[in-house]
């Protein structure tokens, strides 16, 4: 299947062979190990010959799923992981070393923070936090023990856009590994590699999926720090399981259309709370009173499925409209069909503390949505009337 088609029919008509049965859609393959037809052949696999050996090493399906976020990127190789947290812990311990230093934007998922300032300093491994839209102090921030630079755009949960360009090109010059965490755009509105991202993350469990159902991750990028991230999994277990590969495999083939009705739906609502008087400010990458509106709009095809914003009367207003909503969801995740609503600061990202949140942008009255496929007329009025029975 050749590079020149479009996405969403490279996302349907990447498939594994056909098997003997002459299938129309994939199999499962439900199986911890494959067989050997010779003591030679197990020996040559063992040492390196491809095929299949035991589904924590590879599998048909996490292979197909690989191979099709691989394309979706434009990345040179790719591997899936057991969640999209397995694929960042992966990024980090399979490619940084003893006394080596990362950046990361200050914008990022609590738990990926989590990994930087609790796990890695135990390894010796340092962190400097830079403001997402400050150019100099991520300049000033390079040491020669720099190995890596970590952000999330859109950001995680304030929707920061960061300039790839410029911070590619930040990499290229001082040798540093340029990651990228794409989950909330998707490869359909973003492909950082475009950019200078040497890596691209993905929690698969969010827009991937779509529906809510399984967890996964990946990671994809050049092919040598893919097989150093591969060797870590196979080793230490965060490898995805066939039926996830499987069911996310399957996703991928509606994730364009359902991209499209997200990003329709968000926008709307957008624009909706940036005019609404109870609202202080609203954060969509594609309003244009976002700060790198015009890096947005090169970056991405179109501003995602994700809306943030401040609800005025802080943390006691927030948690009042939140408990007025009648159709949207209380959960933890995004990318569902279903319209989610969360407060970040009391669950997302309440371990941070609160200097922490206070400088991602994370205010006691922010609110992030995650915006479904619902008919937007519906997913408007609940968040209006909410808003409603929430003032004072």
């Amino acid at each position: 299947m050749g590079h020149h088609l479009h996405f969403e029919t490279q996302a349907i008509r990447t498939q594994l062979e056909q098997t003997q049965q002459k299938e129309h859609s994939n199999p499962l393959f439900l199986t911890s190990s494959f067989t050997f037809e010779t003591a030679e052949e197990g020996a040559a696999l063992f040492q390196g010959q491809a095929g299949n050996l035991y589904s924590r090493f590879s599998n048909p399906n996490t292979t197909e799923l690989a191979k099709k976020l691989t394309l979706l990127e434009g990345a040179e190789d790719g591997i899936v992981t057991a969640s999209g947290m397995a694929a960042v812990s992966t990024s980090f311990l399979a490619l940084l070393n003893p006394g080596d230093h990362v950046i990361s934007s200050k914008s990022i998922f609590g738990n990926s923070k989590y990994i930087l300032d609790t796990i890695l300093p135990k390894m010796n491994i340092s962190v400097t936090y830079v403001s997402p839209h400050d150019n100099l102090s991520w300049e000033s921030a390079v040491t020669q023990k720099t190995a890596m630079l970590f952000i999330e755009t859109p950001s995680n949960p304030t929707l920061s856009t960061l300039d790839m360009t410029f911070l590619g090109s930040l990499c290229k010059a001082n040798d540093i590994i340029f990651s990228v965490d794409n989950c909330f755009a998707t490869p359909y509105l973003q492909q950082p590699i475009k950019f200078g991202a040497d890596l691209v993350i993905h929690s698969a469990t969010k827009y991937i999926d779509g529906q809510g159902r399984v967890l996964g991750g990946g990671i994809v990028g050049h092919t040598d720090l893919v097989a150093k991230c591969y060797e870590y999994i196979r080793r230490t277990g965060a490898a995805l399981s066939p039926f996830n590969a499987w069911v996310l495999s399957k996703s991928l083939e509606t994730l364009a259309v359902r991209m499209d009705r997200h990003c329709a739906n968000a926008a709307t609502l957008a624009n909706f709370l940036q005019d609404h008087s109870e609202i202080e400010h609203t954060y969509y990458p594609h309003l244009e009173s976002n700060p790198l509106y015009e890096v947005a709009i090169t970056q991405m095809s179109q501003g995602g499925g994700l809306v943030g914003c401040q609800i005025k009367g802080g943390k006691e207003r927030a948690a009042k409209f939140l408990n007025a909503l009648s159709m949207h969801t209380l959960t933890a995740n995004l990318g569902d069909t279903r319209s989610i609503a969360t407060h970040p600061a009391s669950t997302t990202h309440s371990k941070l503390s609160e200097a922490d949140q206070l400088s991602a942008e994370i205010t006691p009255g922010f609110l992030r949505f995650s915006v479904g496929l619902e008919h937007i007329e519906d997913i408007i009025r609940d968040i209006d009337q909410a808003i409603l029975m929430s003032k004072p």
